[in-house]
Formats: structure tokens, sequence, C-alpha cells
């Protein structure tokens, strides 16, 4: 077999079997072809599973040198997440195509400080879910619609791709939300009257009658909404509101959490709400809140 059909083969798995997003199949996919042109080159022959289970630490090492020194040189978290692409590649070429390589195990990827989420304030979130209504150029219908996506992304801290997943037969919602997240991971949610107030409204202005299995969200021609809408919107409220460029849709997705751990939540309630495998996912949070705890002491105590 060969590279190019396990990599088309490792795609229609991560996509079929894993639903990745597609963000997700695009990067992956974007970083393995990468990879096997550069091993290609360097090699100067065709690659087959033969030559991918016979790639060494050293040629895995100069492909990650050239991406560090090509002509847009990739940042050590790019670099990291390029390999990472490459490991999950050779785990599937290893576990579904007999082809193991050990080399992947002997290669350290770059040192990547982690980052801490970037929520926005109780405060600019309650303005960006008001703002699409005081906007005069939207129709009634369309601004009930964002006012009701982004309530959920911030009232029960969903990612865009499971808010714009919901079916219209998931209307009106209940008092629990079930939620088909990553990894095709189901969770349950709890929903709060005001999200609930939010979607009814939206129900109540939409000039369209859905199906069932048609999706609960819809763009103005009448297709189902898109996610690159929700974040041109929140683009255009956070310019409108003086926002700063880290108010994103997924921002509101943090700010549900942070302003949980904030009000004393639980930090594996947290975990389970938004999906997280793993807890030191979650514990991300706790940066953003003893940061908020350390600026609320410099600003009000005496001696700070």
């Amino acid at each position: 077999m060969k590279a190019d059909a396990a990599l088309q083969q490792w795609l229609e798995h991560l996509d079929q079997e894993r639903r990745a997003a597609p963000r997700t199949l695009e990067s992956y996919g974007f970083s393995v072809r990468r990879y096997l042109r550069f091993l290609t080159a360097h090699r100067g022959e065709a690659l087959d599973l033969k030559a991918l289970s016979t790639i060494t630490p050293a040629e895995i090492r100069a492909w990650l040198a050239h991406l560090r020194q090509g002509d847009a040189p990739l940042s050590p978290r790019s670099l990291s997440q390029a390999l990472s692409a490459v490991r999950t590649f050779h785990r599937f070429l290893d576990r579904r195509l007999e082809t193991p390589n050990p080399a992947l195990a002997i290669v350290r990827g770059p040192r990547v400080k982690p980052s801490a989420p970037r929520p926005v304030t109780e405060d600019q979130a309650l303005g960006l879910l008001a703002e699409p209504g005081l906007d005069p150029d939207q129709a009634d219908w369309e601004a009930a619609r964002d006012q009701a996506v982004l309530t959920l992304l911030y009232g029960c801290g969903l990612r865009i791709s499971e808010a714009l997943s919901l079916r219209r037969r998931d209307a009106p919602l209940g008092d629990t939300l079930r939620i088909l997240g990553k990894g095709n991971k189901v969770r349950m949610v709890p929903v709060l009257p005001q999200v609930i107030a939010a979607v009814e409204a939206y129900l109540a202005d939409l000039p369209l009658v859905l199906m069932p299995d048609e999706a609960l969200f819809r763009a103005r021609r009448g297709g189902p909404l898109s996610p690159r809408h929700v974040q041109a919107t929140v683009q255009s409220l956070r310019g409108r509101l003086g926002l700063p460029d880290t108010a994103t849709p997924h921002a509101l997705r943090h700010s549900f959490a942070t302003h949980l751990l904030g009000a004393g939540a639980d930090l594996r309630a947290i975990q389970e709400l938004l999906g997280h495998a793993s807890l030191s996912t979650t514990q991300k949070y706790t940066q953003v809140d003893a940061a908020a705890l350390l600026g609320a002491y410099a600003k009000a105590h005496p001696h700070a």
C-alpha cells in the first residue's frame, strides 16, 4: 500500500469512527501530508508501508528542523501539534495496518509552555449576549438566533460545533441536554431557564418550518448555520463593544468554566460539564481564577 492510500484510510477513520471535527481533520491531514512530502523528497522515492516502518528518529528530527527553519518557521506549539498528528498517524499504521515504527517513541517534541484560557468577564459575556438584539440591520429572528447560540455557549459551556449540532427535535429544551462531544463522548449538561427562554424566543420568530432531524439553527437563506457565521458575529460584536481580540465564541465556553470555578464549583463537576477526558485540561482554569484573585488583591490591599 502506498503512503497516500494509508493517509486516506486514516483520515476516513478519524472522520467516521473517531468523529473528529472538520478543523481537526484539516489540520491533521495538512501536517501529515507535509511530513510525507518531506520524507519522499528526503529519500528520493515514493513511500509505501514498508518505508513508513523504517523511518528513523534522525529523519523525524530532520523534518522538525525543516519546519522550524523554513520560509514560514513554525512556533514550538505548532511543531508540537504537527508531531502529535504524525504520532497519531503512525499509531493507526501500527494498529490497523500492521506497520509499527518505534522511532516515534524516541523523538521528543519541543517544550511548550501551557497557556491559560482567556475568558471574558461576566459583564463582557452578558454584553455579548445582549448586543445582537440591538442591531437594527438584523431581522428579528436572526438576532434571536444569534442570542440563542451565544447563550448556549456561555450558559451550557458548549463548543460551537456542539451548539450547531442540535436538531429541531431537541427543542424546546428540557432541564438537561444530551451532548455528543469530541471522541464520540456523550455528556449531560444542565440547562438554565435563561437558555431555554433564548431558544424559545428564536423558535417563536423563526420564519421556517423545520423537520425533526434538521439543524435547529438556520442561516439567512435557510441552510444550516455555519461555525464561521458565529465567529464573524462575535468578531463584529466585540468591535462594537470595544472588547479585545481574545473575546471569541470559545472564550464564552472558557468563561462558563471560569465563572463556575470562581463561584465555588467543584473541579471534577466542571470537567464533566465541559466533557474533558482529562482533569489536567480542566485544571488550567484554576490558573485563571488564581490570577483573578491576585488581581483583586493588588487592587484592594492597602500595601499591595
